[in-house]
């Protein structure tokens, strides 16, 4: 597994980058046969030590934790916990799944915009409807199950993920509701 360890204005050791190394790779190994990368960056917010890892699956799924701590050695203990905490509860879907996938799960090419806020509720009203696109990126959309789609939004923490349904090769959108339930979005069984 290759291991990108960084810290955003801060110096991360030799020590740190082997314990990374050694905790990480052991988490990922239990649950995971096939990982392909892992990113962990390190980040001061204030007085603590901020820990976000990132780790990519051969199968396409990504698992993703951050932690935050006065320590940045208790930051990445906690950061560890959470990923050892997701990969254990998703191991035998990840398995399951998977199994009978050949190939890694497919990804398309698509652009991610990024439009600038409104203004507070009372001001006055816009001069146009167009939103101002402050910034524009290329992302991958993932051809998954709907339950895949369901693993790996729960995987990334994401509150929302799109994807291409392998089932009808439409578009779908899976979502956390406010009552802590999945919604599904397939406009392929629109009537």
């Amino acid at each position: 597994m290759r291991y990108q360890i960084t810290g955003k204005q801060i110096d991360i050791g030799e020590a740190l980058q082997t314990h990374v190394q050694n905790e990480l790779g052991t988490i990922v190994d239990k649950y995971s046969q096939r990982p392909t990368d892992a990113q962990v960056i390190f980040s001061k917010s204030g007085h603590e030590y901020v820990c976000e890892t990132v780790v990519h699956l051969s199968t396409g799924l990504t698992a993703q934790a951050s932690d935050r701590a006065n320590e940045i050695y208790a930051a990445f203990e906690g950061c560890a916990e959470k990923m050892d905490k997701q990969l254990r509860r998703y191991k035998r879907r990840l398995k399951d799944h998977h199994k009978d996938r050949a190939q890694p799960v497919e990804l398309f090419e698509a652009s991610s915009y990024i439009l600038a806020a409104t203004e507070d509720e009372h001001s006055e009203e816009p001069e146009s409807l167009q939103p101002i696109i402050v910034a524009e990126m290329q992302t991958k959309i993932p051809s998954l199950s709907v339950g895949e789609a369901v693993m790996q939004m729960e995987l990334a923490g994401a509150p929302v993920l799109v994807f291409k349904n392998e089932g009808n090769s439409g578009v779908n959108v899976v979502y956390r509701r406010d009552d802590g339930n999945i919604g599904w979005i397939d406009p392929a069984n629109a009537k």
